[in-house]
């Protein structure tokens, strides 16, 4: 007895689908109706479908049990009937079967992205934008006709969208039913077209509008347009736009979530005994206390100076890192005074050096390793 699965071809793992595929593909070749010669080989690919197709009887194949059917089984024996439409009609016979299509049919959704600066996406606003999209024809107004002109019943179908035809099968006379090939299932044509629009009822266009950004977007936020994408075919309702945001880099400021991070540069004199900045913000010019001794690298917050919140109320805090800023170029007056303050503070042995007391870890060992 022939391997089932080198019969329908596949391998032992095949998935359901697979071996439905494969014999489908068989039977179109090897059908009595087709080629009268291959009646054993039909015989066979059937068999093999019969017993693999079906879970048990394809686990008990596997286990070494005979195949279902048996030489003298025929073909027919364990097939429902859409198994034998599947192999030659594909699902249901092809055949639509719920009357004819409407012309009309929704729009599909668009997509645009705007970008905009970071006191939009904090604040919110109003945006003008152009959005090129399909509208409705200006001069059919989504009829697809010529002014004047109205679609006409199909004379093939008459109307019901689809025509049957009588075909040839193992089964004898099988009638199918498929989409008319003359109104493509719609049950009307278009004497006269559209010239417009070319019978969709529907254009391609350039049209203004407004949009309303809210307060607290970020960059990838979507939002949604109801019924403001294009229209669909023959005057259909048309779909939603999406307007992604795309938020531009700020000189100053970046964004981390609803927070808003930027830094300010202080003088060392400043961050020593401690001094009052102003900083503007998107609010305007606000005052940052900076503490005496204040370090590099520390973080004051001004709260409520950030974002806001995109779906609840209140705001983010605006972060500021303190930066230190070290001296240069300075003139003789100037480096006396800070050689003065070093010795103030002890800081600075009589040969210049810094002194132990303020020496790091590595200094000190590497002084003591030196014999100093």
């Amino acid at each position: 007895m022939s391997d089932y699965y080198d019969v329908l071809g596949v391998s032992k793992d095949a998935s359901t689908e697979d071996i439905k595929r494969a014999y489908r593909k068989l039977a179109r070749k090897l059908h009595p109706d087709v080629n009268p010669e291959a009646g054993e080989q039909f015989k066979e690919v059937s068999q093999a479908y019969e017993t693999l197709s079906n879970p048990e009887k394809r686990s008990a194949y596997d286990r070494g049990g005979a195949g279902v059917g048996g030489p003298g089984g025929g073909f027919g024996a364990g097939f429902g009937f859409s198994d034998i439409m599947d192999a030659f009609f594909g699902q249901g016979g092809g055949g639509r079967g719920g009357g004819p299509a409407s012309r009309t049919q929704r729009g599909q959704d668009a997509l645009i992205r705007v970008d905009v600066d970071l006191a939009e996406a904090a604040f919110g606003g109003e945006r003008s934008i152009q959005v090129d999209t399909a509208i409705l024809c200006p001069t059919c107004k989504g009829s697809c006709c010529q002014p004047g002109t109205s679609p006409a019943t199909c004379d093939i179908c008459h109307g019901q969208g689809s025509v049957q035809r009588v075909v040839r099968s193992l089964l004898g006379q099988v009638m199918t039913t498929q989409a008319c090939p003359t109104c493509r299932g719609f049950g009307t044509v278009l004497p006269s077209p559209c010239l417009e629009c070319s019978g969709e009822g529907r254009v391609r266009a350039r049209r203004p509008m407004t949009i309303r950004i809210p307060a607290g977007v970020d960059t990838g936020t979507r939002i949604q347009l109801a019924s403001q994408g294009e229209v669909g075919t023959a005057g259909g309702p048309p779909g939603d736009l999406y307007v992604e945001i795309h938020e531009r880099p700020h000189p100053v400021f970046s964004r981390s979530g609803d927070d808003l991070l930027c830094t300010l540069q202080v003088p060392m004199t400043a961050a020593a005994l401690g001094a009052t900045i102003p900083l503007e913000t998107l609010d305007g010019a606000e005052e940052v206390d900076v503490r005496p001794g204040a370090q590099a690298g520390e973080v004051v917050t001004l709260k409520q100076k950030g974002a806001e919140h995109l779906r609840a109320q209140g705001r983010g805090d605006l972060l500021v890192t303190l930066e230190v800023v070290t001296p240069r170029d300075l003139d003789e007056e100037q480096e006396e005074l800070l050689r003065r303050l070093a010795e103030l503070r002890g800081e600075v042995r009589p040969s210049g050096k810094l002194s132990e007391t303020h020496q790091g870890v590595f200094s000190k060992l590497r002084d003591r390793l030196s014999g100093r």
